[in-house]
Order: structure tokens, then C-alpha cells, then sequence
């Protein structure tokens, strides 16, 4: 007889998953299985379970969840019963993920978590603490002093970014976000002025960030696109570089030649998907040892994994408390 456990599924693209009894995973040459204690639910999960991703559609049913945190049940070179961060394919290639009771996971995407950074602040931060870290070191190349701009500050990523660039010590840091509660919570988090990104034109945008960033902006970290990124490359210093890294504001930039060449400002694209297993661990590994001292968060609610469903509809909207999922 197969063994079985509870999982999250998805049966539908575009669908919620679906709370119900699935195989337990087989693990291989190379693979971890991990008992898992909390997994996000992110954007990048819905996006690849709505099957409208550059991945593809994945193969259905599948339990979605690119990360997690657990406890090592099986492994060939880690130990049982040590505390992980781990990340995997789930969407992006055939098979299961990390929402559900069991999951395996390729040894090297795993990584020991410090005792002193709990289960739901870990898988909270993970991928999207990665992104926005490595956004401004890796692809932004920020300098101490230099000015930034976070666009979409209100969520994991945002927030993350604005403590981060604060860390890495950037000289000022604007927060932009659409909705009141982000803009308050950013200058908690350390922003020395916020802005509101809710506008009629690029014009009205384009002036209240100027006026917010003090007329300098060195890098702008960019999880929005849309008009808030036609904005901010307006107000971009010299040398000045914007970077990518989604979309929720819109598919679609207009960008000027003028704009780009007068100020040799530069726009540059960033997925995950573009470091190697290296880069994400030592990039993890100085988050959460920032998160250990107390001086990098992320805004999160737990849920039993039972209700999955509901933690996919919350995710990417406001609060903007990042869903973790507890089996």
C-alpha cells in the first residue's frame, strides 16, 4: 500500500489548492526528505500554479511551495533531525512541493537554519529576503551612501529591501508603496521618507517621488514595474540604475530613449532563478543572521496547512502579511 500524507494541491490551474491525502514523496540519490514546519505562501507560487508563467504549465495535481522550512527525516549527507531552510522546482518543474507534510528536496538548496530565528519568520523570509538582498548587492551593485528608492514597500519583498538597503548602508532610503498602513510600517522599519505610488499620471508620480528622495536617487528596487518604474526611471541620478524584479503593477513600461541616455541611467532584470546554489546560500545565510539579531523581519500570519485555500487568497494583498503555512 502507498503511503500517504496531507497535502495542499492543486487540480486546476488558477485554482486554490485543495487540502486532501497525496503519496508520500520518494527521495533519491542526492535528496533530502524533510519533515516540513512552515511553508510560505508566495507570488511566485501562484504564479506558477496559474500556469500562465514563463515555466509553463505545470503537471497536474502537484503541492505547490518553492521553500520551507523542516527537519531533516532522510538524507545521504545531512543529518536526521536537523533544522533546514530548503528550497525546490514546485511549478517551475514536475513534481511536488513544500506545501504538504512531506517534502524532498535537492541536498545543496538546503541550508541549516541558527536556533535563534523561528520557523515562520525563516519561511517568511527566504526567497523573497534573497531577491530583494542580492537585487541590491549582486545586480544593483549599491555603495555605501548612496541613495534608494524601494517601490512597492508593502510587501515581503519591499519591506525586506528597506531594511536591507538600511544594513548595506545606503545613505537615505524612500519607501512607495499604495496603500497607508505600508507607508507608516516602512518608517518603522527604518525609511527616511515614504511616498504614495496611487496616481492619475506619470507626471503627479513622477514629482511626489522627487520630492519624497530629495532630488538624488542612486538605485531604485523595483518588485511593481508599470507606471511607478516609468516614474522612478524619471527621477533616476546619473549613473543611476533601476532593478527589476516583477511585475504587479502592470506588464508594460513606457521608457524614453532621452530619459535613459541623458543621465546613462541603466534598467536591469533579476529573477532567483539567475543565481547559483551558492549565491542563494550565502546570501540566506547573512539574512538570517541579521534576523537572529533582531534587525531584519518580515510581516507574516501562521495558518494550519488545512486552510491552504484561505492563504492563497491573502497573499500579495493588504495587510500584506506574508501567509505561512503550518502542517
Amino acid at each position: 500500500m502507498t503511503a500517504t500524507m496531507r497535502a495542499a494541491l492543486i487540480r486546476s490551474h488558477g485554482q486554490p489548492p485543495e487540502y486532501q491525502d497525496h503519496p508520500v514523496p520518494q527521495r533519491g540519490t542526492g535528496q533530502a526528505l524533510v519533515r516540513v514546519a512552515a511553508a510560505p505562501v508566495c507570488p511566485l507560487d501562484l504564479l506558477c500554479a496559474s500556469g500562465t508563467s514563463y515555466f509553463g504549465k505545470p503537471p497536474l495535481p502537484y503541492a505547490p511551495g518553492a521553500q520551507a522550512v523542516g527537519v531533516i527525516e532522510e538524507a545521504d549527507t545531512l543529518h536526521a533531525g536537523q533544522r533546514v531552510w530548503f528550497s525546490c522546482d514546485a511549478g517551475m518543474k514536475p513534481g511536488d512541493g513544500a506545501m504538504a507534510e512531506l517534502c524532498v528536496a535537492e541536498e545543496p538548496s538546503i541550508l541549516p537554519l541558527p536556533d535563534d530565528v523561528s520557523d515562520d519568520l525563516a519561511a517568511a523570509l527566504g526567497l523573497s529576503a534573497i531577491a530583494a538582498w542580492t537585487a541590491l548587492t549582486l545586480r544593483g551593485g549599491l555603495q555605501a551612501d548612496e541613495h534608494v528608492l524601494v517601490l512597492g514597500a508593502s510587501g515581503t519583498v519591499g519591506q525586506v529591501g528597506v531594511q536591507a538597503a538600511r544594513l548595506l548602508g545606503a545613505g537615505r532610503v524612500t519607501a512607495a508603496c499604495r496603500d497607508a498602513h505600508g507607508r507608516v510600517r516602512a518608517m518603522e522599519l527604518g525609511a527616511d521618507a515614504v511616498a504614495d505610488l496611487i496616481a492619475d499620471d506619470t507626471d503627479t508620480l513622477t514629482a511626489r517621488l522627487a520630492e519624497a528622495t530629495g532630488e538624488r536617487c542612486d538605485l531604485v528596487l523595483d518588485p511593481v514595474w508599470g507606471m511607478p518604474a516609468e516614474a522612478a526611471l524619471r527621477i533616476l541620478s546619473p549613473r543611476g540604475r533601476l532593478v527589476n524584479l516583477g511585475s504587479s503593477a502592470g506588464p508594460m513600461a513606457t521608457l524614453g530613449s532621452a530619459t535613459l541616455r541623458s543621465g546613462t541611467r541603466s534598467v536591469l532584470g533579476y529573477t532567483n532563478n539567475a543565481l547559483s546554489r551558492e549565491e542563494k546560500a550565502e546570501a540566506l545565510a547573512e539574512i538570517l543572521r541579521h534576523a537572529a539579531a533582531g534587525h531584519l523581519i518580515a510581516d507574516r500570519e501562521t495558518l494550519p496547512l488545512a486552510r491552504a485555500a484561505e492563504g492563497w487568497s491573502r497573499c500579495g494583498k493588504p495587510p500584506y502579511r506574508r501567509p505561512v503555512l503550518i502542517p
